[in-house]
């Protein structure tokens, strides 16, 4: 039996609270499981909290680039208490979006590298926000371990896909693979061995998605959608997905 995977979700956000229940049945019935992450201290509690209720939530704790100012010892804390519990780190990262001066950006680093360094301390995957800051990425995880590293929601050029291959990073592509052509080339161009599918849920998607909140059961149109582009039918696309997100989850 194949199970689904969806690598990068926040299923602990206010906005899949009063569906919890249901969400958590249509998990069992279509076996996906999902690699739950969290923005803060707060929220990474409420993702431990929730990854009671099902072993099919995979808890990812952590300060994301828009809460870099989120206490920070609070968070390595946390990690230490709990990481028999925790199945990876996320979402970490880096953002010049949320950079106002130099100060941001010393902070958003000092917070990445610190729980980078966390995860190689317990050797867990780690799932990173890399909008606007690829090239920054790739060099600060040079002193860190790439092989159980998610690139999610990858938006680079083909140029940076290609170094993100070669330095072993997992890269992940969402239900804008469905219209989005340059989605499509990348994942054409991507190593079959490091691809993932993810939501972003709650983020919301246009087009056949009518700018719908991002549901846990789009991943079996993302699947569908990246077999066609392989060229490989529904089942041995699921079973590749099934293959990477093991190895990227170290299990």
């Amino acid at each position: 039996m194949t199970w689904y995977y969806d690598s990068h979700i926040h299923l602990s956000d206010p906005a899949y609270s009063s569906d919890m229940k249901f969400i958590l049945k249509e998990m069992e019935y279509i076996k996906i499981k999902a690699c739950c992450v969290s923005m803060d201290n707060e929220n990474s509690l409420e993702t431990l909290e929730l990854s009671k209720n099902s072993n099919l939530i995979l808890p990812f704790v952590g300060i994301h680039p828009e809460c870099a100012n989120d206490n920070l010892e609070q968070m390595i804390t946390l990690i230490e208490n709990n990481h028999t519990s925790i199945s990876g780190i996320g979402e970490i990262g880096l953002d010049p979006t949320y950079v106002h001066n130099d100060e941001d950006t010393k902070r958003q680093i000092n917070v990445f590298e610190t729980l980078l360094s966390a995860a190689d301390k317990f050797n867990k995957p780690v799932s990173i926000h890399s909008r606007k800051s690829l090239n920054d990425i790739f060099e600060i995880m040079t002193s860190y371990n790439t092989k159980h590293a998610l690139l999610h929601w990858f938006d680079g050029s083909k140029k940076q896909l290609k170094k993100a291959m070669d330095m072993g990073f997992f890269v992940s592509y969402g239900p804008v693979l469905v219209y989005a052509n340059d989605k499509q080339t990348l994942l054409a161009n991507t190593d079959e061995s490091k691809i993932l599918v993810e939501t972003d849920g709650p983020v919301r998607f246009s087009r056949c998605f009518e700018m719908k909140s991002g549901q846990i059961s789009f991943i079996p149109s993302v699947i569908f959608c990246a077999s066609k582009i392989l060229g490989k039918s529904f089942d041995e696309m699921a079973s590749l997905l099934e293959t990477n997100s093991n190895s990227f989850l170290g299990i």
